[in-house]
């Protein structure tokens, strides 16, 4: 039998798998998903149900029908962008890009990278001639000044979409019961009573990240225990925390059914992802996105990070702009083809990863990302310029008895701090000299390491946490 024959027959056999989990879903789970949040999404002017609906058919596609497809948009999306946005219609005109003599992805590499300074400097220009709503975002800002940009409908349709096929992989929906542990300011700033009743019918219920005291913490337990989610979604870091709190107070959570948590947002470290699925009795999901560059990749069941490929093109590139190849780290770059209202092309992300062109055995056809090392930030350079990253300097402190966190701050080359909270086995007088030795082992005997026990450690304003922050990069 062909290949093209056996992916049919895999998408034929998966279709009729989706359709029978489908129907056996609890039946306001079908109520939910099948017409209250359509509705919902038809009253907003989105196409997030058609959109999901041909990202279910695409995913079963061979990768290179889908590498033929994801071509024909973006020749047609730069097409667009050339004729209606002014900012593009000026850059092809001076780089005498021809959009429409696009024929493969590596013709993107004759546009120059898109920087979130050349964002905020050329905003307005970005907007398309004609745009429709638009509505203004913006970034944390976690490692700089924030960054402010526009998205239309159609960047809200896709990315509704591509989470909820992603959330579906799971058999789970929209409608089962979940518990989402956030902090961006824009979610928790939100909570109208609009919000508040869409959330009730849909069994969302947002606890906020913000703050992780005893007290919080204490109730964050108490409520999944009161409320029993199916699906919970939020940062690692606080998925984290909560289920090392739970296990420190003796208190059971992987008897609530949770079946899947979703994590994004942060880099998910391997010691994160196995306290979660072993607290919560679940597996763990891993997801990269963000608010500026949209849905990236998402985990499959099989252990696969599929690149949502049909609408978003991701080029891995080196310190020059030069495209790596696949197995190799690169800065991930990002061009997002859902919406030329307001368009990125080749945006610069700030995260490292690896992309990968195997197989997923899970017998999708969407690209892989191998490996999400994290932002640039997250990297740290020796006092002689070797650049390594923060985990070399982070299984120091978590081999460690009596650290219940840490924050690591490379000031300089020459300075870097280091902020533990101390837990009751904690020892200074082993503690200190161990990290002190270990840290200057890896960055230089000469860069002076200060230690120091705090309370508690700040997280971004977004609600996220970080532990490496390099301003010596």
């Amino acid at each position: 039998m062909s290949a093209a024959h056996t992916e049919r027959g895999d998408a034929a056999g998966a279709a009729s798998f989706a359709s029978a989990d489908v129907s056996s879903r609890p039946a306001y789970t079908r109520l939910a998903a099948g017409l209250l949040f359509p509705l919902h999404e038809r009253l907003k002017g989105h196409d997030s149900v058609a959109i999901r609906r041909r990202l279910e058919r695409s995913q079963w596609l061979g990768t290179a029908e889908i590498q033929r497809e994801q071509i024909e948009r973006l020749r047609a999306f730069l097409t667009e962008i050339g004729a209606r946005v002014p900012y593009y219609r000026d850059l092809f005109q001076r780089t005498g890009f021809d959009p429409q003599a696009v024929r493969a992805i590596a013709d993107l590499q004759r546009l120059p990278l898109l920087t979130k300074a050349d964002i905020r400097t050329h905003a307005e220009s970005m907007k398309a001639d004609g745009h429709g709503t638009l509505s203004r975002y913006n970034t944390g800002g976690s490692s700089g000044q924030p960054l402010v940009f526009y998205i239309g409908r159609g960047r809200k349709s896709h990315d509704v979409a591509a989470k909820w096929r992603a959330t579906r992989w799971w058999g789970v929906d929209i409608g089962d019961r979940e518990a989402v542990i956030w902090g961006s300011p824009i979610e928790h700033g939100a909570q109208d009573r609009m919000k508040a009743l869409r959330d009730g019918l849909f069994r969302s219920t947002l606890l906020p990240a913000f703050e992780m005291s005893e007290t919080r913490l204490d109730e964050f337990v108490a409520w999944l225990r009161r409320n029993r989610p199916t699906m919970l979604f939020g940062y690692p870091s606080a998925l984290t925390y909560i289920a090392r709190h739970a296990e420190k107070r003796g208190t059971r959570l992987d008897d609530l059914g949770v079946k899947v948590a979703f994590v994004t947002s942060e880099r998910l470290y391997d010691d994160q992802r196995e306290a979660i699925s072993r607290v919560f009795g679940c597996r763990v999901a891993n997801g990269y996105g963000g608010r500026d560059a949209g849905f990236i990749a998402h985990e499959c069941p099989a252990g696969g990070m599929h690149l949502s490929a049909e609408d978003i093109v991701v080029e891995a590139v080196d310190n020059d702009g030069s495209p790596v190849a696949p197995g190799q780290p690169g800065e991930l770059v990002v061009t997002e083809l859902s919406t030329a209202e307001f368009p990125f092309v080749r945006y610069r992300t700030g995260d490292v990863g690896v992309l990968d062109d195997a197989r997923c055995p899970c017998g999708r056809g969407l690209p892989l990302l191998r490996d999400l090392q994290g932002r640039t930030t997250d990297f740290v350079v020796a006092a002689d310029g070797t650049v390594m990253h923060g985990l070399a300097l982070i299984y120091i402190l978590r081999d460690l008895p009596g650290i219940e966190g840490f924050k690591v701050t490379q000031e300089t080359r020459q300075l870097t701090r280091v902020e533990i909270v101390p837990d009751e086995r904690y020892d200074a007088a082993v503690v200190v000299p161990t990290v002190v030795q270990g840290f200057q082992r890896r960055l230089g005997a000469g860069v002076e390491v200060q230690v120091q026990t705090v309370a508690t450690l700040p997280r971004e304003r977004s609600g996220k946490y970080r532990y490496i922050v390099s301003h010596a990069l």
